[in-house]
């Protein structure tokens, strides 16, 4: 088992020609500059809106859950790269001749990341309403034909699948988790992190499995450790986001030792839109 940092710069803020609209506060909630009214608890999600999806600004859909959970857009793509390498050679740029399935979609920030690099990703999500916002977004983004949306819960899906790699991050528990020190793996929301990787591993063993950043390495260790699995840390320039855990053959894609690696807004510009 290796444990890496995987550092990466944050995205670029598309929207800064001109003199910056403010939003207006008024009590728990504020208006953004297109008039959209949020409660004040998403205001510091929606400062960082180009962070999760760099084309925010060309209409992009997500609900409160969705800014809880969507993936920063450069990790997305960090991630999608290195799986699009199990079956292509290192550098190129050609969509992986792979299926992978995103088990928890959501409003599809990594599932769009994966049909850019991936030739078919099955995307999974338990609620209509956000596997339609995921399907419009991966329109806006042109990816949407090779996405397959299936409305249905992981967990009973999982046995009938079949893929090459498993994407996951299941539900935390919201923003709530990072008050513990600590977060327990055995009591996460619905099913333990070794419950749902269990069922990942009917599917394939090669799992890439996304938890936050206050676990405990000894517990993630536990997890599985009949497989080879590389654990990296993944940063957004000084700012520690969350884990990856890469199992099976998807830990020996990449070198064991520690890498420091600039990932910049250029990288994304040149990505098919």
């Amino acid at each position: 088992m290796a444990k890496r940092k995987r550092r990466n710069a944050g995205q670029t803020d598309t929207n800064t020609r001109g003199k910056r609209k403010r939003c207006v506060i008024h009590g728990d909630e504020f208006t953004t500059p297109d008039g959209l009214v949020l409660p004040m608890k998403l205001k510091k999600y929606w400062n960082r809106r180009h962070d999760f999806f760099w084309r925010f600004d060309e209409g992009i859909q997500i609900d409160e859950v969705g800014w809880y959970s969507v993936t920063p857009e450069v990790i997305a793509h960090d991630t999608a790269e290195r799986i699009a390498q199990l079956y292509n050679k290192p550098g190129d740029k050609q969509y992986g001749r792979i299926c992978v399935v995103d088990a928890f979609c959501g409003v599809g920030g990594n599932a769009i990341k994966f049909a850019e690099w991936c030739e078919h990703v099955v995307a999974i999500d338990i609620d209509p309403v956000r596997l339609s916002m995921a399907k419009y977004n991966a329109e806006l983004y042109g990816v949407a034909d090779r996405i397959e949306f299936i409305l249905g819960d992981f967990y009973q899906l999982a046995p009938s699948l079949v893929a090459d790699v498993v994407y996951m991050s299941p539900p935390w528990g919201g923003p709530e988790y990072l008050e513990a020190e600590i977060f327990e793996l055995d009591k996460m929301p619905f099913h333990s992190a070794k419950e749902w990787l269990d069922r990942a591993r009917m599917i394939s063993p090669n799992v890439a499995y996304f938890l936050p950043r206050n676990c405990d390495v000894k517990q993630l260790a536990d997890l599985c450790p009949e497989l080879s699995c590389d654990i990296e840390m993944n940063f957004i320039g000084q700012y520690f986001k969350g884990i990856t855990m890469y199992y099976n053959d998807l830990a020996d894609i990449c070198s064991s030792e520690a890498r420091v690696i600039e990932l910049d807004s250029s990288d994304l510009a040149g990505l098919p839109k």
